[in-house]
């Protein structure tokens, strides 16, 4: 018997609760497992010191004695380093070596969730629209209700763990609980499958569902349709179907959250003198104008022309970006014209196109204070 404080083995007060106690000896012992640590004989007796105190310290009646007299009130009551794990194998080791106990239920489970990836053109994201959309997927077999066994049967106990579950294995100085090889955990076996799905308790199916887009969703929004996922196992629920957007590439227009944005080609005299341009949105068009004198890049912002969002608040904006277009494919008398403006403009130097003359003049003194 070990002769350290079992509360400071385990490393908790006195006062400690059970499921305080519990859980500082699951740390422990999962740390210093034999089967985690094969030849270290520190981590043995490490683990076979808190399996000590566990066994006392879990045990009302042996830790009221063990607080009144110490060791010597419990000497000889415990199992030198290894108890019985009946009683807390499941919840202490089911991760180490998989499954817990209790199995006689574990064969009924949820279905798998589903997810669906729906390709949305950007005014239907916007807009909100109802679509059809095909699933395959598994439904519970109706005939057996999804307990896979035929009409007018039923699972019967498995024969080799007798619908726990779970089998008891001797392992050196231990007993562990395993995942019963024949049934898989489910505690039950199938004497007379059903004729329908073959004791799958499900069958495949391809089935049509409608999806409400609320306006204003984008890439990556969800929409959960509860039970529209996979068929539960052996008559358990079925699972959910996240439906998830995925708003394609817009030729116009790109979308930042709530803002559209665009780009609007204009020719030169329209930006030199102005004009007024139809300019399209997802309402359809208005008209924009365009004040003289406007340079390349410059953004027209149209108010509550972009998205509102899905989760409520005022409508984004629409910001048109203007791009000067180069003329092409000129005819003579234009080229006569373009040529005779650019000498009159010439002349007027600086006046007419400040950037131009600044940016240049910043270009001269720069060469100049590499030559100097």
């Amino acid at each position: 018997m070990s002769k350290r404080d079992y509360y400071e083995i385990l490393g908790v007060d006195r006062g400690a609760s059970g499921a305080d106690i519990k859980k500082a000896y699951r740390r422990i012992a999962m740390k210093n497992h034999p089967d985690r640590n094969p030849d270290n004989q520190e981590a043995e007796d490490t683990f076979k010191e808190a399996n000590e105190a566990f066994e006392v310290l879990s045990d009302s009646e042996k830790r009221s004695r063990y607080d009144q007299y110490g060791h010597s009130g419990v000497e000889g009551q415990t199992s030198q380093g290894y108890a019985d794990f009946s009683d807390i194998f499941g919840d202490i080791f089911g991760d180490i070596f998989g499954g817990g106990r209790g199995g006689g239920r574990s064969h009924i489970r949820k279905g798998s969730d589903l997810r669906y990836n729906l390709d949305l053109s950007l005014e239907d994201a916007v807009k909100g629209k109802t679509v059809k959309i095909k699933i395959p997927t598994t439904v519970s077999c109706e005939p057996c209700d999804g307990s896979g066994a035929k009409p007018g049967t039923k699972p019967v106990d498995c024969t080799t763990c007798n619908g726990h579950g779970q089998v008891r294995m001797q392992q050196g100085f231990f007993s562990v609980q395993q995942t019963c090889p024949r049934c898989q955990g489910a505690g039950k076996q199938i004497k007379d499958p059903c004729n329908s799905c073959h004791g799958r308790g499900s069958i495949d199916e391809t089935k049509t569902l409608s999806v409400k887009v609320p306006a204003g969703v984008d890439t990556g929004d969800r929409i959960r349709l509860t039970g529209e996922g996979q068929a539960g196992v052996h008559g358990g629920p079925p699972g959910d179907l996240y439906v998830e957007m995925i708003v394609q590439r817009h030729h116009i227009f790109d979308r930042d959250g709530k803002d559209l944005h665009c780009e609007i080609p204009i020719s030169f005299t329209d930006a030199a003198v102005g004009g007024e341009l139809e300019v399209p949105t997802l309402d359809g068009r208005v008209k924009l104008k365009i004040p003289a004198e406007t340079q390349t890049g410059k953004l027209f912002r149209l108010r509550n022309k972009g998205v509102t969002p899905i989760r409520g608040g005022s409508a984004g904006d629409l910001l048109c970006r203007v791009v000067i277009e180069t003329p092409v494919n000129l005819t003579k008398k234009q080229k006569e014209i373009l040529e005779e403006f650019q000498t009159i403009h010439e002349a007027e130097g600086e006046r007419q196109s400040p950037r131009r003359s600044s940016w240049f003049d910043g270009v001269k003194k720069f060469v100049d204070g590499l030559r100097a």
